[in-house]
């Protein structure tokens, strides 16, 4: 079934380009120049990934996957933008981002993760795999929800929820399911991104991160994700 990409882009050239270049991939295109026709386009349904410009008229990019996110953990979204202070993109990540290009990019690594992007989405609407448990787990101070993507944490006297993207849902129930190995960044890609990144594993620090800062009690020094110095990450119960 060909995929549909809502493209958001408020530079035609840009938006031209990008329209004519995933055509060439065989992806149907809907293309639009502000955040509020993104949002509109969306909303219409049969989106299977959205491509957002952060800086557009009217809705920025991050607010448009606010939006979507709100309603839909799966759709796929993936930001561009010239601006690459990593602030930026923990923040589209924290939106619930898949992931987020740095313009000028090249051809290639464009399609590359927007396909990669695709692939991950259909598993994610697939029947769960065995790449986890899929009923509520719980270490340390915390229970995940795969079910409705949360985690839930009882500190000092206290319960509170977080929401969980669905990548973040799926890396803790890997982490669960195979604990005290250390595991590679290249793996830890190739698995859940599922393209390999050149050597670049600033998307997966950064994913990691941001979990951190929901299930730790002090994210500068983690007790479950440890870092394992010059190779990857161990999860330690």
């Amino acid at each position: 079934m060909t995929k549909r990409v809502l493209v958001a882009e408020d530079e035609p050239a840009i938006r031209e380009g990008l329209v004519d270049l995933l055509e060439s991939e065989g992806y149907a295109v809907t293309a639009v120049a502000d955040g509020e026709a993104a949002l509109s386009a969306w909303k219409a349904g049969e989106i299977d990934l959205a491509l957002l410009d952060i800086m557009m008229p009217k809705l920025s990019g991050y607010d448009v996957c606010r939006e979507i996110r709100r309603t839909d953990a799966l759709t796929p979204v993936v930001f561009l933008s010239a601006r690459e202070e990593e602030i930026d993109k923990v923040l589209g990540l924290e939106l619930g981002a898949d992931d987020y290009v740095v313009k000028p990019f090249g051809v290639r690594e464009l399609t590359a993760r927007v396909k990669a992007a695709l692939r991950r989405s259909g598993a994610d609407r697939s029947p769960p795999d065995a790449g986890g448990p899929t009923r509520p787990f719980s270490f340390g101070d915390c229970t995940v929800d795969p079910s409705d993507f949360s985690v839930w944490i009882a500190r000092d006297g206290a319960v509170e929820r977080h929401e969980l993207t669905s990548r973040e849902v799926d890396l803790l129930r890997w982490f669960f399911a195979n604990p005290e190995i250390v595991h590679s960044r290249d793996a830890l890609l190739e698995r859940f991104w599922g393209v390999s990144y050149g050597g670049t594993t600033r998307t997966l620090d950064q994913h990691i991160a941001k979990l951190r800062q929901k299930i730790e009690r002090d994210s500068a020094n983690p007790r479950h994700i440890l870092t394992v110095h010059g190779t990857g990450y161990r999860f330690r119960p």
